[in-house]
């Protein structure tokens, strides 16, 4: 079974820039992918990335500000997020693409604002 653990969350000014890392142990999958979910809201897609990194895919909200990419060496996923907005507060997952429901991790809170 895959552990995942999230980290690199914390509190950013409206305009700022985070960088997210998620390790994982075990076996790995072909397609992992970023997801948050804000207060009161459902968990959503945010972006995604094959196993060689060719094919990254992202959420229109996101699109041209964050970006996704992976180092297999190291078993680890990364989100930088660039020019954060409010809207853009939640807690951020890893997870494969599909999600799996036995692969929820603890998730990285990301809190924008001024």
């Amino acid at each position: 079974q895959v552990q995942l653990v999230e980290s690199g969350g914390g509190l950013v000014q409206p305009g700022g820039s985070r960088r997210l890392s998620c390790a994982a142990s075990g076996r790995t999958f072909s397609t992992d992918a970023w997801f948050r979910q804000a207060p009161g809201k459902e968990r959503e897609f945010v972006a995604a990335i094959s196993w060689s990194g060719g094919n990254t895919y992202y959420a229109d909200s996101v699109k041209g500000r964050f970006t996704i990419s992976r180092d297999n060496a190291k078993n680890t996923v990364y989100l930088q997020m660039n020019s954060l907005k409010p809207e853009d507060t939640a807690v951020y997952y890893c997870n494969a693409y599909p999600p799996r429901d036995s692969s929820w991790g603890q998730g990285t809170q990301v809190t924008v604002s001024s």
